[in-house]
């Protein structure tokens, strides 16, 4: 173990212990500090821990409950990378440890690998490279395309997707776009097309994947929807192992329908199955699209760079949980605190289209205190999803901003007579959504007004909503429809705005409703719409 006093002198202000063989060239804003103390080292061979403020990690250091415990004077966590998947963020958040990434320091790396794999993969050149060196010289047998004017496809339009739109525009490609929350002004600076995934798939040359991995991205690509690609297209995952279906993709690289493949994540790593690796038509690297010698600098000196920002009391712009509350504040806010989150996640399940502004509004006693924990929660809720990066409560506001999003605040608005409540307006580029929702002691939260309708029910697991004409029968129909099929309604709450006109149900169930009973539902007549809903 190495300790590092800082060269510029001056007494002690925090100790920091930096793990993972991170090099003091990756954290010179710490380094340049002065009165940081730092240690290069392993948890476990800290014999003072509880003198330690800050711990900066890679990916192989746990940063588990117990370590927390051990570490009891510890303040802030950064991670050099974008995942936190080792660190405890329930025990950090709930011991007051602020956690810190740097989600932006590999952007350039992973979009370089993936133009580097397409490259390789149109012009044959990993298996025209292992053919010379066995000794062969075979220039028919690896003939390959070229990019020009071919149409690529790219599924997630974050900070990648973005990088790569620009490389392909440099090489005359037409670049198709698939991301639901994907803005009109974006899609006119990057000069692409927004269209929807099956016009995707079926116009594409090449298509590659740039989204996190959730239950929506899960299998995105799969046997319904990969037969419906070009004869002869090309695929890439540099992204996450899980969104494309394995078995699917091997299936129509047997059947030749697909051209190539190429692969750096898998949904097991390593794979132990190999028949995708082995296969003649694809190249694969082991999860290293974000390895190079730049990106490991530049995440290890954004995360540090997070941790001077703390030690000055600057504000940070990468944090991923929220910082301690006040006793006080907490036990006031916390049920909110909650539901604001969780009302966060019905919109953007509700409300699939990208998003231009978001007011938010406090009425009742929410009116009397700082509701900015509240926005900030709710807004985390609605990002999540949306966006290839971790969301929190602190970053969330930056997010929005990022995306366009313009939020708004108020507190004093009508309360309807509930004791507190929580109005939000959110306007898309065609549409707006509405609802109002209160939290009732002993009860929990409830949603009471949902785009004009006037409903009363609990945001919470398997729901359904459903819009249709107010004509006799229609609750019976669904009703028998879910009971010939063993589905059982755990609750239903219903609405109209006019007798006769539009009106809706919200029905909740004791698990997910099947994809398959979800398609077949919108078959009957007088029903207007379906969105299922997973809280």
């Amino acid at each position: 173990m190495q300790l590092i006093k800082n060269s510029r002198g001056g007494n002690v202000t925090a100790t920091v212990l930096v793990c993972d063989g991170i090099t003091s060239d990756g954290i010179e804003p710490l380094v340049r500090l002065e009165g940081i103390e730092l240690i290069f080292g392993k948890i476990d061979d800290i014999e003072d821990p509880e003198m330690i403020e800050g711990i900066m990690v890679r990916s192989a250091t746990k940063i588990t409950e117990s370590v927390l415990e051990r570490f009891s004077g510890l303040k802030i966590i950064a991670r050099a990378g974008v995942g936190v998947d080792n660190i405890d963020l329930t025990a950090a958040t709930k011991k007051g440890v602020l956690v810190v990434n740097a989600p932006e320091g590999n952007t350039i790396s992973t979009a370089e690998h993936t133009w580097a794999m397409m490259m390789s993969l149109v012009r044959n050149i990993p298996q025209a490279n292992q053919s010379v060196k066995i000794g062969e010289w075979d220039r028919k047998k690896y003939t390959g395309q070229e990019l020009y004017q071919k149409t690529l496809g790219i599924i997630g339009m974050g900070r990648i997707g973005s990088e790569l739109a620009k490389r392909a525009k440099s090489f005359s490609m037409n670049v198709l776009v698939f991301d639901p929350y994907f803005s009109l002004e974006k899609q006119k600076e990057l000069s692409v097309t927004s269209v929807d995934l099956d016009t995707l798939i079926q116009q594409s040359d090449i298509i590659t994947v740039h989204t996190p991995l959730t239950k929506d991205t899960r299998k995105l690509l799969n046997h319904d929807n990969l037969k419906n690609t070009k004869k002869g297209a090309y695929l890439l995952n540099c992204a996450r192992g899980g969104i494309i279906d394995e078995e699917a993709l091997l299936h129509y690289l047997n059947t030749g329908h697909l051209s190539g493949c190429a692969l750096d994540v898998f949904e097991q790593e390593p794979p132990i199955n190999r028949s995708l690796i082995e296969h003649p038509n694809v190249i694969v690297t082991p999860h290293i699209a974000a390895s190079t010698i730049q990106a490991q600098k530049n995440v290890a000196y954004m995360a540090s760079d997070e941790i001077k920002s703390f030690i000055l009391n600057k504000p940070l712009k990468h944090a991923v949980n929220f910082p301690s509350l006040s006793k006080d504040t907490y036990e006031k806010l916390i049920a909110y605190y909650d539901f604001s989150h969780v009302l966060g996640s019905f919109t953007t399940q509700f409300f699939k289209e990208p998003v231009t502004e978001i007011s938010i509004g406090y009425g009742g006693s929410l009116s009397e205190t700082d509701t900015t924990s509240l926005t900030r929660s709710f807004l985390c809720g609605f990002l999540k999803t949306r966006l290839g990066r971790p969301v929190n409560d602190v970053n969330s506001m930056v997010a929005a901003n990022e995306r366009g999003i313009v939020v708004g605040e108020k507190r004093g608005t009508d309360d309807y007579g509930y004791p507190n409540i929580i109005h939000v307006k959110v306007t898309g580029q065609n549409h707006t959504f509405t609802l109002s929702a209160t939290l009732v002691k002993g009860f929990g939260g409830r949603i009471i007004q949902l785009n004009g309708y006037t409903v009363d029910f609990v945001p919470q697991g398997s729901l359904l909503y459903i819009e249709h004409r107010d004509t006799p029968g229609i609750i019976g129909k669904v009703g028998a429809f879910l009971g010939e099929r063993k589905i059982n309604i755990a609750t239903m709450h219903v609405g109209r705005k006019s007798a006769g006109g539009e009106a809706m149900m919200v029905l909740t169930f004791d698990s997910q409703l099947p994809e398959e009973i979800q398609k077949e539902l919108v078959n009957i007549e007088d029903l207007l719409v379906c969105k299922p809903l997973d809280l």
